[in-house]
């Protein structure tokens, strides 16, 4: 078994290509290595370059794949040295430089030592201050999209909220595809313009919410195989000053003739991909999705949609079974 170092450097599109491959959702993924659906996406899209060895082990057995198929080699070469490797076989490869004289090593030490005396007898005389933040506060939004929407059909959208106690009144703003419309949010929104594609919420002290999930009706003009895209931002005030900081995680979904729940647009609700549904509907307790469709599709196995009643079709067929590992 290769031995890794303690932290390596991940191969973000060798780690989407082989879960796609092995049809696993983000969502399966983060809850066997132990993280979230968000942490999922920046490996993928190498927004962390590094993982810690201890995940990468957990990542290649959610995925059921060699580990070393999930690194890259040539991006961390000097992350990779191990503690017993050859630190001279390192550094021969650095080019000889003519040694400097005594003096020239000693006169930028001296200057370096009068640097940090003269910054520490400044520390030392500067009176204390009582509004000094040693970190920013933790702020985070991610967004949960489902792959495929059909035209004139409802979809859900969710945004998982990371706020800290010390922010104490923010705005979420989502922005939507223009035409489509916003019919339920929870909790319920502050504003909503269907006609540009906004949604916000306004969060006071007091009333912290980590999750918002809304439910938005695809526009039933939008052509097969649009790319419909959503982004977001937190506005906050930090220091006494307002900062908008962008959401992260899915932006982008295709109108196509698939249910929400059809992860990968086959017109069959399989059993994973129920599963994956009844968690996300433990997340929509706010809004009203119908679940009975769902189901009646899931128990017949297949199902179609119909363009000119916007609705889907349940249609008897035998059932996609999951292999039996």
């Amino acid at each position: 078994m290769r031995n890794f170092p303690p932290t390596v450097c991940l191969d973000g599109v060798a780690v989407r290509r082989i879960r796609e491959e092995q049809r696993l959702t983000q969502l399966y993924v983060a809850k066997v290595v132990g993280v979230t659906t968000d942490t999922i996406s920046r490996w993928e899209n190498n927004r962390y370059p590094t993982v810690r060895r201890e995940n990468l082990f957990k990542l290649a057995e959610a995925l059921e794949s060699p580990a070393h198929l999930l690194v890259k080699d040539d991006v961390c070469a000097l992350e990779s040295i191990e503690e017993g490797d050859n630190l001279a076989s390192v550094v021969s490869a650095v080019p000889e430089r003519t040694i400097p004289s005594l003096h020239a090593l000693l006169f930028p030490g001296i200057v370096a030592l009068l640097l940090v005396a003269g910054l520490l007898f400044y520390l030392w005389l500067r009176p204390p201050t009582s509004n000094l933040h040693d970190d920013s506060p933790d702020i985070a939004i991610s967004r949960t999209l489902p792959r495929y929407a059909a035209p004139g059909m409802v979809i859900p959208v969710r945004l998982h909220l990371n706020v800290d106690d010390a922010t104490k009144r923010y705005i979420i703003r989502e922005h939507f595809p223009p035409g489509w419309e916003v019919i339920e949010t929870s909790p319920p929104a502050s504003s909503i313009d269907n006609q540009d594609g906004i949604a916000r919420w306004i969060v006071k002290q007091g009333e912290k919410s980590s999750l918002i999930v809304y439910l938005v009706r695809v526009d039933a003009r939008s052509p097969m195989g649009m790319i419909a895209r959503f982004r977001g931002e937190i506005i906050t005030n930090i220091d006494e000053k307002n900062q908008a900081i962008a959401s992260v995680g899915e932006t982008e979904m295709t109108v196509g003739p698939y249910n929400w729940s059809d992860l990968d647009g086959d017109n069959t609700i399989d059993d994973a991909e129920m599963l994956e549904a009844s968690l996300a509907f433990e997340e929509l307790e706010g809004v009203h999705l119908e679940w009975q469709e769902l189901e009646s599709i899931w128990d017949a196995g297949h199902y179609r949609f119909d363009p000119v009643k916007r609705r889907f079709v349940a249609e008897k067929s035998a059932r996609k079974e999951l292999p039996v590992q």
